[in-house]
């Protein structure tokens, strides 16, 4: 299994830059006629999302040959391996699937580079948004406009404000455990929002915590928990520890994610 670092992922951002781009334009153009169905857990799949997830797959085969690929609709019909070691790609094709059904911008579409079982790599992009944000740890994180893709601008964390910190929370997925914690937050405001774009809010310092104490795939944070990371913040489970990627059901049991990591309030037992 290849290990990739820092230093060669620089060569890969650009490239998985215009994967995504590509997918993107496919997934718009779905918007109208989305052939929304349910998958065996009951949760719903779109043509949009299987045709993305076609060109990315195709597009990192490519670029990468010797990477694998953990992709969700993919695991949906075949349950992948889980890989302990080395590098491979994350990908959800399109998350917030509700959100696309529903005609509303915020959805997303997540490609991450894991090594070591850690992201080290993320690009996320909102189709409709016609944004594309981007992280290498250790290298920083930028944000691309579809209009100017040349053009990155580099994002940064802020520090938590003294008053009225931004708490970002799922629309779909607000369950109790999650609102207990957010109302035990001072001075909080809550924003709902869909899909990872909540962790790019976070990056470029237009919010400060997104707490998910609930499950949650590899594939729909891993990008985002990079892309965090590189601008400054971070990723770890409510009590403060890393998060264990790779597991045999690819699954998150919960995390807390925060701009500014000094101002972490952890969940006690």
């Amino acid at each position: 299994m290849p290990t990739l670092d820092a230093a060669a992922c620089d060569d890969l951002l650009d490239e998985l830059t215009r994967i995504a781009a590509h997918a993107a334009a496919t997934i718009l153009d779905f918007v109208i006629e989305t052939g929304v169905r349910s998958k065996a857990d009951g949760s719903p799949v779109t043509a949009a999302d299987e045709a993305a997830e076609a060109i990315i797959c195709d597009g990192l085969k490519r670029l990468a040959p010797a990477v694998p690929v953990i992709s969700e609709e993919h695991a949906a019909r075949e349950k992948p391996k889980p890989i302990a070691g080395g590098s491979y790609f994350l990908v959800d094709p399109l998350d917030g699937t509700r959100e696309f059904i529903a005609g509303r911008d915020e959805y997303t579409i997540n490609i991450a580079l894991m090594t070591e079982g850690a992201p080290l790599l993320g690009i996320i992009c909102a189709p409709a948004l016609g944004i594309f944000w981007r992280g290498l740890v250790g290298r920083g994180a930028d944000r691309i406009l579809a209009t100017d893709t040349d053009v990155p601008t580099p994002i940064r964390t802020r520090p938590r404000p003294a008053s009225e910190a931004v708490v970002v929370v799922s629309r779909s997925h607000l369950e109790a455990r999650t609102k207990s914690y957010v109302d035990g937050l001072p001075a909080a405001k809550l924003v709902q929002s869909g899909s990872s774009i909540k962790f790019c809010r976070l990056a470029e310092g237009a919010a400060d915590v997104y707490p998910r104490l609930a499950p949650t795939h590899d594939w729909d944070i891993a990008a985002g928990h990079a892309i965090l990371k590189a601008a400054g913040g971070s990723v770890t489970a409510p009590d403060g520890t890393p998060l264990v990627y790779g597991t045999n059901d690819l699954l998150i049991p919960d995390f807390l994610a925060w701009g500014d990591p000094a101002s972490a309030v952890l969940v006690k037992d």
